[in-house]
């Protein structure tokens, strides 16, 4: 039942991670309209990899530091500070983000293979946020850091942006409109969600100290 929970927890963390139009997913559905469904699957390949290897070095990263509880307090209190700032910048300060459509090259398989790594590789948003993301679950008893859990929830990662990238490559032309609705509401949502962080990060923050 734990592994499940693992899995279903990559997942969705990866899901709610990579759906906002992004450069990857933006990309990915670009190559597959100018090369084709098969290039942008090279790409992806080579996005994910990169995406699985970040996601496992956040989380054994996340294990030595959830040994810590005092260091897990600090990044709590400092998480606290930032995702507030966040919600604080992104609900009433940023201005209303413009679409900017990346300019794709034709190039063969192996080089969207590459390009693909490269662009995951220069994304450094996954390690932080499953550092977060890991600490968080295993707070709730929703994960623990023992090797198999590990290997679980990476897997669910990987499949959850996969999943993800295969929409946008099968259906971006269908989606386009609402992605550009996404991309203006892009501060409200990133806002609500940090502001949800901030809460739960308050809330694990008092829990401590009312022990």
């Amino acid at each position: 039942m734990n592994l499940i929970v693992s899995l279903l927890s990559g997942f969705i963390s990866a899901f709610i991670g990579i759906t906002p139009p992004g450069l990857l997913n933006m990309t990915a559905a670009k190559v597959s309209m100018k090369d084709g469904k098969h290039h942008a699957f090279w790409f992806v390949s080579g996005a994910v990899l990169v995406i699985f290897l970040q996601v496992y070095l956040a989380v054994l990263f996340a294990r030595i530091i959830n040994a810590r509880p005092d260091i897990v307090l600090l990044l709590r209190e400092v998480g606290f500070g930032i995702f507030g700032t966040l919600t604080v910048y992104f609900l009433w300060i940023a201005k209303e983000p413009k679409m900017k459509k990346p300019k794709i090259k034709k190039y063969s398989k192996k080089k969207r293979f590459l390009l693909g790594m490269l662009l995951s590789a220069l994304n450094f948003f996954p390690i932080p946020y499953y550092v977060f993301v890991s600490i968080s679950l295993s707070s709730y008893a929703l994960f623990s850091f023992d090797v198999a859990s590990i290997f679980i929830f990476v897997s669910g990662a990987v499949l959850g942006s996969a999943l993800v990238f295969y929409f946008y490559i099968a259906f971006f032309k269908k989606i386009e409109k609402k992605a550009d609705y996404l991309l203006k509401n892009m501060n409200v949502i990133i806002g609500c969600i940090t502001g949800i962080v901030s809460v739960i990060s308050l809330m694990n923050i008092l829990e401590y100290y009312l022990r």
